[in-house]
C-alpha cells in the first residue's frame, strides 16, 4: 500500500504555525523565540550544513498558566440528561500567550490521576485552595513547558473531577480525549467549570496535539488516533492495548477471574462509582466469563481501525510484558504497517515498565526530538532515523533501519519424535502420519516449568527442541502454532511457548520492578516549585543468570477452534485444528543455544482452568509453528548445520513468570514498582 507522506497529514493550521515557528526563530532574539534555537549537531563547525532546529528551556515555568477546562464530550454516559463534561488540567508558557502566538500540546489522558497515581512514583495531581491545578504527574510539564509546549492532563469520564462514566477502552473513554483535541481544535466546547455556562476557547494553541501515557493512557491514545480525528498528529503508547479483549482472554481463554467491571470500580470517582452501576452491570452483561466475542470487544478493537489513523506512532513495549503482552504490540504495529502509518519502535527487555525508569536520558532527548519534529514541524531527522531500537541484554541496545528487518520470512518449523518420550525434535521435515505424542493438562503448573524441565520426559507438556544452533537465530516479529489435538474431554486449554534453551543474563522481569530496581538518588528534568518537583528516583536494570528464557507465548481455548470468538463443547476422541497466536517478540538465540517449542495445557498463571483435565494427544504431522525467522529458512538451515561453538556451562536455573495466579488484573498502568 502506498505509504501517505507525512505532510499531507499536517492541517492547514499545523502549517501555519510551525512556518510562524520558523520564521520567529530568525526575527527573534533566543529569548524571544518560540522556546527554539538551532543547535549544531556534534563536531559541526560554522562552515558546516545547515544547523538543526532545537527547542530550548527559554520560559519561565514559575510563571506559566495553570488553569482547568471542562470540556463537552457530547456523550451522556451516565444517563443524567445532559452531556458529559471531562476536566482538562492545563499548564501552558505564559509568555507566548502574552504576544498572542500559540504552542503546541502534549496530552496524557488518564483514569488514574486521583485513584492510583502515574510512574514509577505513583504521583497524584494536586490543587490549591481554590482547585487551580499546581501539580502535574510525571516530567512532561516541568521538561516541555519551558521549551515552548502546553500539557494537558485529562481525567477520563467518570474519574477524580469529571461527568460521566469508565466504560473501560469505550465509547466513553475514547470520546474523553477525543472530545479535547477537537477543542483544541476549535471544534468543540470548553467551560470554565464543572456546571457553568462561560465559554473557555483554546486560542493560545495551535491545535497540533501529540498524545503519550503508558498502559491505561497509551491504550487511549490508540483509541483515539483510531477515530482519525484531525489534529492528533503523534501519539507515544507504552505498553499499551491494542483490543481490550486480547486484555482480558486470548482465544477464548480467560486470562484473569475478573472483567472489565473490576478496573471501572476501581478507577471511577465515589461519586461516579455511586451513579454508574448500570454501566457496571453492561460490563459484566457484554463481557461474558466465557470468553466470547461480543459487540462490547467490537467497540474495545482498535486494531480494526487502524486503516483510519493519520498520526505518527512512537510504540514502547516491553518484551517481556505479561501485563499487556506483546500481542497487542503486534497485531497494532502489523495494522499500521497495513495502513502506510509512520512508526517508531522500543522493544525492552523489562515487563510492564516505563522508558523514563529503563533508558531515562537516551528516552528523554529521543522523545524530545520526536515532539520537536512531529509538533513543532523541526527538520531534526529523528524520522530518518532506524525504526527500531532493541534489548539485547540488560542495558545493550540495538538497532534496525526496518522492523521487523525486510530479510524476515515465515519459516514453518515442525516437531517430531524423541529418543524419550514427550523430548522430540524440532526441524523442518514433517513427521511421519500417524505419529502422536500425549500429554496431561496440570494446570499447577505453567510456562516457567514447561522450560525448565523441557529435556526431561514429563506427563504435563510435549517438547520439541533444536540440535544446538552453530550459528545465532534471530525471530522478530509475530508467529503462530497451528496444532491438531485429540482432547479426552469436552473441554481443553492449549498454551504454547518459545524458550530459548542456554545460559544467559537476563533483566528479571518477573521480579518486584519487573526489570528494574529503583535506587534512593533523584535525576531532575526541568524546573520545580515546591508543589510539582522534577526530580525522580534514580533506577537501574535488575538482573538474573539463567539458564533458559521464555521469550513468546500464547494460548487458547480448544473450542474456539471453528470460530475464534465462540467456543463450542469437544467431542472426546475427535481430532480438531487450531492455530495459536504467538506475542511479537525480537530475541536472538546464540549460536551453542536451543531453540525449544514446548506445547502443554493450562498455564497455570491462567484462571478458570478447564473443570476437568484432559489429556491430549497430537498429532504430529498435522502440528507446525510459523516462525519469524531473519533470513527465513536459509537462515534456521545455516544455525541447525555445521559446527557447534563451545559456550559456557548453563548457569544456575532461576524461576521465571508468574509464580501464583492472578486473581484479579493488574492495573495496565501503574506497575513498575
Amino acid at each position: 500500500m502506498e505509504i501517505r507522506a507525512r505532510r499531507a497529514r499536517w492541517s492547514y493550521r499545523t502549517l501555519v504555525a510551525a512556518a510562524s515557528a520558523a520564521l520567529l526563530g530568525v526575527l527573534l532574539t533566543p529569548t524571544g523565540a518560540l522556546g527554539a534555537q538551532s543547535a549544531p549537531e556534534p563536531g559541526q563547525g560554522p562552515g558546516g550544513p545547515p544547523r538543526v532546529k532545537e527547542s530550548r528551556p527559554v520560559y519561565s515555568y514559575d510563571d506559566a498558566i495553570r488553569e482547568s477546562v471542562w470540556v463537552d464530550t457530547g456523550v451522556d454516559g451516565d444517563e443524567d440528561g445532559r452531556t458529559d463534561r471531562v476536566a482538562v488540567d492545563v499548564i501552558r508558557p505564559s509568555e507566548p500567550a502574552a504576544r498572542g502566538s500559540r504552542v503546541p500540546v502534549i496530552m496524557d489522558a488518564s483514569p488514574y490521576y486521583s485513584c492510583c497515581g502515574r510512574g514509577n512514583e505513583s504521583r497524584r495531581k494536586t490543587y490549591d485552595a481554590d482547585g487551580r491545578p499546581v501539580g502535574f504527574p510525571l516530567y512532561y510539564d516541568n521538561y516541555f513547558v519551558p521549551r515552548g509546549y502546553a500539557f494537558a492532563a485529562v481525567d477520563l469520564a467518570g474519574t477524580n473531577r469529571s461527568d460521566g462514566c469508565v466504560d473501560v477502552g469505550g465509547r466513553s473513554d475514547i470520546q474523553s480525549a477525543k472530545a479535547v483535541v477537537d477543542w483544541l481544535n476549535g471544534r468543540a466546547r470548553g467551560y470554565g467549570s464543572r456546571t457553568g455556562t462561560e465559554r473557555v476557547r483554546a486560542d493560545w494553541t495551535t491545535g497540533a496535539t501529540g498524545m503519550i501515557g503508558k498502559s491505561y493512557d497509551g491504550t487511549i491514545a490508540n483509541g483515539v488516533a483510531a477515530t482519525g480525528v484531525e489534529g492528533l498528529e503523534t501519539i507515544v503508547p507504552i505498553s499499551a492495548i491494542s483490543s481490550w479483549y486480547d486484555y482480558y482472554f486470548q482465544q477464548g481463554t480467560p486470562l484473569y477471574d475478573s472483567g472489565p467491571e473490576w478496573l471501572s470500580d476501581h478507577v471511577e470517582s465515589p461519586e461516579a462509582r455511586a451513579r454508574c452501576q448500570a454501566v457496571q452491570q453492561r460490563l459484566i452483561d457484554e463481557a461474558p466469563r466465557t470468553g466470547d466475542w461480543t459487540g462490547l470487544w467490537n467497540e474495545r478493537d482498535y486494531v480494526r481501525n487502524a486503516h483510519k489513523v493519520r498520526a505518527s506512532v512512537f510504540a514502547i513495549h516491553g518484551a517481556q510484558d505479561l501485563n499487556v503482552r506483546t500481542k497487542h504490540l503486534g497485531q497494532w504495529w502489523d495494522a499500521l504497517a497495513d495502513a502506510g502509518v509512520e512508526r517508531k519502535i522500543w522493544l525492552s527487555q523489562t515487563g510492564h515498565v516505563d522508558p523514563f525508569d529503563f533508558r531515562r536520558a537516551t528516552w528523554v532527548t529521543t522523545l524530545h526530538r520526536w515532539f520537536d519534529h512531529y509538533l513543532l514541524g523541526y527538520e531534526n531527522g529523528v524520522d530518518r532515523e532506524p525504526m527500531a531500537d532493541i534489548e539485547r541484554a540488560p542495558d545493550q541496545w540495538s538497532t534496525d533501519r526496518v522492523w521487523p528487518p525486510r530479510t524476515t520470512g515465515t519459516t514453518t518449523l515442525r516437531p517430531d519424535t524423541g529418543a524419550v518420550a514427550g523430548v522430540g525434535t524440532l526441524g523442518r521435515t514433517p513427521a511421519r502420519p500417524g505419529t502422536t505424542e500425549t500429554f496431561t493438562d496440570d494446570p499447577r503448573q505453567g510456562e516457567t516449568d514447561w522450560a525448565a524441565e523441557a529435556d526431561l520426559p514429563t506427563s504435563a507438556k510435549s517438547g520439541f527442541i533444536t540440535r544446538p544452533l552453530g550459528r545465532d537465530l534471530r525471530l522478530s516479529g509475530s508467529g503462530t502454532v497451528t496444532v491438531t489435538a485429540t482432547p479426552s474431554t469436552s473441554t481443553a486449554h492449549l498454551s504454547a511457548v518459545l524458550v530459548d534453551l542456554g545460559p544467559g543474563t537476563i533483566r528479571d522481569y518477573a521480579a518486584s520492578g519487573e526489570g528494574i530496581t529503583t535506587l534512593t538518588e533523584r535525576t531532575c528534568w526541568g524546573p520545580s516549585t515546591t508543589a510539582d518537583s522534577s526530580c525522580y528516583r534514580e533506577t537501574a536494570a535488575r538482573t538474573a543468570d539463567v539458564a533458559h528464557t521464555v521469550f513468546s507465548r500464547g494460548w487458547a481455548d480448544l473450542g474456539t477452534h471453528a470460530s475464534a470468538g465462540h467456543g463450542r463443547p469437544l467431542t472426546p476422541g475427535r481430532p480438531y485444528t487450531l492455530t495459536v497466536e504467538l506475542a511479537a517478540t525480537d530475541h536472538v538465540v546464540p549460536a551453542g543455544h536451543r531453540l525449544a517449542l514446548i506445547v502443554a495445557g493450562t498455564d497455570q498463571g491462567l484462571i478458570d482452568p478447564p473443570s476437568t483435565t484432559p489429556m491430549l494427544t497430537l498429532d504430529l504431522a498435522r502440528t507446525s509453528a510459523g516462525l519469524p525467522l531473519v533470513g527465513g529458512a536459509a537462515a534456521f538451515a545455516r544455525a541447525t548445520t555445521g559446527a557447534v561453538p563451545p559456550h559456557s556451562a548453563p548457569r544456575e536455573s532461576r524461576h521465571h513468570g508468574v509464580a501464583e495466579p492472578r486473581r484479579i488484573p493488574p492495573i495496565p498502568g501503574d506497575s513498575s514498582r
